[in-house]
């Protein structure tokens, strides 16, 4: 298998202008996947998507200028959520499915995710077929002349979309009388988050909704919850949302402004959607990453609990596998197979809202179901051009040491991350110092070995 030179963990992500994020490398992508989804005699179909970077204006026509030269029409729906771009993707049985974006990065990263003719996120074996190409001579694989395709826009792409998440909350319900601050990050649905709940009922107080092609992510959105919970506060309203760039990722606050994570918004449609009749197999697909809490609460309801790797993709292949409809990341992608194939930020704050409306319970009820164990995160940034710190001998001594110090109380996760060159450690534990000590003394190897390589 070749060597991953541009795929991480969530599609192609990268600085803009600048390799894998430049036009050139843009342009083999889209002639890459062109080339090989197009199968059959059918005139083939690409929908793209993007949030609200300026980089779009660039790596939009590149992708699109590498999907016509294989001969594939393009359909552009211009700034939407990305899981707006997988479900109208399969609605309008398109071949492909692309979404620029760099999610919760700044403005200056971008990336692309592409989405199968089914909806869903390419698998590695896939990506690494497209990786086999992108680093090949194409030149024998292009369209003739008669057989290029054409790009065309697609008005009702948002129409689409808005239709789709609002048929997703209960019928006969309304949110009138809820007061909700939706916070849009500048990005993606900096249109449609506000509209949607507005004509749900409720009574809307947006923020973040004026994207200039740098403020994306800005110390707004659901990296910087602390704002949306003060505008909770200051205005007295029963619930926050907070999306991130494409919205494909949701974080809330109570009415209190205290803020919510993935964790607690997962158990708590789980529990419910269990009483309910409506999770199935009694089953929850989440990350190695959530909380003992939330396992632990889920033992209690009866609800099996299962762990994947990091990234949303790879939830929704166990989701699929097991035959479960709900999964998700303590980071916010939920997903919920009844209704899209993705992480959708906006489906998943109506669902809580759902629950809140049905139960009459205000959200700070609703959404504490269990007392997380202690957990910290920490961040190691290293040089890849260096080796990896977590293949040194002290440094694998040191992680088993820190799990035994562990054992029966918590555990540890550390992993790279799939975007940036960061290692992530992880540590959770009831005995909350000594989970601290073995935090630093890792923390504290690593990045003494990443010092010591340079």
């Amino acid at each position: 298998m070749v060597n991953r030179k541009y795929f991480g963990t969530d599609g192609i992500r990268g600085q803009a202008n600048q390799v894998p994020m430049d036009a050139m490398t843009v342009l083999k992508a889209g002639m890459a996947a062109g080339y090989y989804f197009s199968r059959g005699s059918h005139r083939h179909k690409v929908v793209i998507g993007k949030d609200t970077r300026l980089s779009g204006y660039m790596i939009e026509p590149a992708l699109t200028s590498g999907f016509i030269a294989m001969g594939m029409d393009v359909v552009l729906v211009g700034p939407l959520p990305t899981p707006a771009v997988a479900i109208i993707t399969r609605s309008m049985r398109a071949d492909l499915g692309v979404m620029i974006s760099a999610s919760h990065n700044p403005y200056h990263d971008n990336g692309i995710k592409l989405f199968g003719p089914n909806g869903l996120k390419l698998s590695d074996e896939v990506e690494a077929e497209l990786e086999v190409l992108m680093q090949s001579d194409m030149s024998e694989l292009l369209a003739p002349p008669r057989q290029l395709g054409r790009a065309t826009r697609l008005d009702d792409a948002a129409g689409r979309y808005v239709e789709h998440v609002k048929h997703t909350f209960p019928k006969r319900n309304r949110l009138d009388g809820l007061k909700v601050v939706v916070d849009c990050a500048n990005g993606a649905a900096y249109k449609l988050a506000p509209m949607i709940l507005w004509e749900l009922g409720a009574e809307v107080l947006p923020m973040a909704t004026q994207p200039n092609g740098f403020n994306i992510n800005d110390k707004c959105g659901a990296l910087y919850p602390e704002k949306m919970g003060e505008a909770v506060r200051a205005n007295g309203a029963n619930v926050g949302i907070a999306l991130d760039g494409d919205a494909d990722r949701l974080i809330v606050c109570d009415e209190k402004g205290e803020v919510v994570d993935g964790d607690q918004i997962m158990g708590a449609i789980a529990a419910y959607w269990n009483r309910e009749g409506k999770l199935a197999k009694s089953g929850l697909v989440t990350t190695i990453m959530s909380n003992l809490g939330l396992e632990k609460f889920l033992e209690g309801e009866g609800i099996r609990m299962v762990r994947t790797r990091v990234g949303d993709r790879y939830v929704i292949e166990a989701m699929r596998r097991k035959g479960y409809n709900l999964g998700g990341e303590q980071s916010g992608h939920i997903i919920f197979n009844d209704y899209c194939t993705t992480g959708d930020g906006l489906l998943a704050a109506l669902q809580v809202l759902a629950v809140m409306v049905r139960e009459k319970k205000p959200a700070s009820e609703v959404l504490r179901v269990f007392a997380p164990f202690p957990q910290s995160l920490r961040n190691v940034r290293f040089d890849p051009n260096l080796g990896d710190p977590l293949d040194q001998p002290k440094i694998q001594q040191a992680i088993k040491d820190g799990e035994k110090a562990l054992e029966g109380t918590g555990r540890i996760v550390i992993r790279k991350s799939g975007t940036e060159p960061l290692i992530r450690v992880m540590a959770e534990s009831s005995n909350e110092q000594a989970m601290n000590t073995v935090l630093d003394d890792l923390v504290g190897l690593l990045e003494q070995a990443t010092k010591n390589a340079a």
